[in-house]
């Protein structure tokens, strides 16, 4: 998906993309590089919000819900507006050869942080590192 066209870009001093804001009445509403909407705020506190949040979240876990309707623990690959592609959680075993993923951005609720993951933890396959063999 290309950017709407009323998407300001909000970069760091170094010139990497930490989100979007976008006009709502007198108000700014941020989006971050996940797509979410998140304050609604003026200018100012928008691109605060925005360099403060970072992109340290794309590190964390997330729990996937695949089309099967089944979730699963993974950590984002690449993450654009071409799309999110992410691998099942390899707990840092780089020889792990695991599942990937990839849908269109913005993944909407299919994709949320394991922290905010608010059904019955034992609905996520691969919530424990796998068994070695």
């Amino acid at each position: 998906m290309s950017v709407p066209t009323d998407w300001i870009e909000i970069r760091r001093d170094d010139r990497e993309l930490v989100g979007w804001v976008v006009l709502d009445g007198e108000d700014f509403v941020t989006i971050d590089l996940l797509g979410r909407k998140g304050l609604l705020t003026d200018w100012f506190h928008a691109e605060e919000y925005l360099n403060t949040l970072g992109i340290g979240y794309l590190a964390d876990p997330y729990a996937f819900q695949r089309d099967d309707g089944t979730w699963v623990r993974v950590r984002l690959l690449e993450v654009s507006t071409d799309g999110i592609t992410m691998k099942r959680d390899d707990f840092g075993d780089l020889s792990a050869d695991l599942a990937t993923y990839s849908i269109h951005f913005p993944p909407g609720p299919r994709l949320v942080p394991l922290t905010d993951f608010t059904q019955d933890p034992e609905l996520i396959e691969g919530l424990q590192p796998f068994a070695q063999s």
